[in-house]
């Protein structure tokens, strides 16, 4: 017959938890503020876009009800 234990040290305090959580509260701060400037020239660019004219919307084979989609199709799909 086999027998296994289990040992837990979440009993004593550790300084790699706390520098840990630190780490990745300001990774996460990191991530948002790419994450809003990527989106920031997305939006831009659907503006750039809403300011054409149909015509120059059809030389570019862009409906202006497909603005949206043309400019963030790499992040989803529908």
């Amino acid at each position: 017959m086999a027998y296994t234990s289990t040992v837990s040290n979440t009993g004593g305090v550790s300084l790699k938890s706390p520098f840990a959580a630190i780490g990745a509260f300001f990774a996460a701060i990191g991530n948002a503020m790419i994450a809003a400037s990527s989106n920031s020239s997305r939006l831009n660019k659907v503006e750039m876009l809403n300011a054409k004219s149909d015509a120059e919307l059809a030389k570019m084979g862009i409906k202006r009800d497909d603005i949206v989609h043309h400019v963030f199709r790499d992040l989803y799909y529908i």
